[in-house]
C-alpha cells in the first residue's frame, strides 16, 4: 500500500519527525493542528483559533486528495474547557452536516502559550 506524506515545510516537521498529514491507501491522518497562519502568527481567541485550525486541516486534506466532507473523527485538545462553545461553534460551521465522531478535551497547555486550541482528523477517502 503506498503512503504519502504531506509536509507544510515547517522547520520543525524535521526536527521532530512528523509530517502534517499522511495518506496510506484511502486513509488521511492530518496532525494535531494549531490555528497558526502562513506567517507563523497564532489566531486570536478560541473560536479564531479553531477556525484558523480547520482551515490548515483542510489545506493538509486537499494536499492528500481529500477533503472536510471526507473527516471521520476529529479530536479537539484545549488549555481551557471553559471555552467549549467557543470551540464547538467553529467545528460546527465546518462540520455541522458532516458530523464526524469527535472528542473534546481539556490539556495542561500546549506547546506555546498563546495555542488555546489543537485539532487532529482523520479522512477517509472513497
Amino acid at each position: 500500500m503506498s503512503r504519502k506524506n504531506i509536509s507544510t515545510g515547517s522547520k520543525w516537521e524535521p526536527i521532530i519527525g512528523y509530517s502534517r498529514a499522511v495518506r496510506v491507501g484511502n486513509q488521511v491522518f492530518v496532525s494535531g493542528t494549531t490555528g497558526t497562519d502562513a506567517t507563523g502568527q497564532v489566531a486570536g481567541d478560541a473560536y479564531a483559533q479553531s477556525k484558523q485550525a480547520l482551515a490548515n486541516i483542510a489545506a493538509a486534506l486537499a494536499q492528500a486528495g481529500a477533503s472536510i466532507e471526507n473527516v471521520v473523527r476529529t479530536r479537539i485538545f484545549m488549555t481551557d474547557i471553559t471555552q467549549w462553545e467557543a470551540a464547538g461553534k467553529a467545528h460546527g460551521e465546518v462540520f455541522g452536516s458532516i458530523r464526524p465522531a469527535t472528542t473534546m478535551v481539556q490539556v495542561a497547555k500546549l506547546i506555546d502559550p498563546a495555542m488555546l486550541v489543537e485539532i487532529e482528523a482523520d479522512a477517509v477517502v472513497a
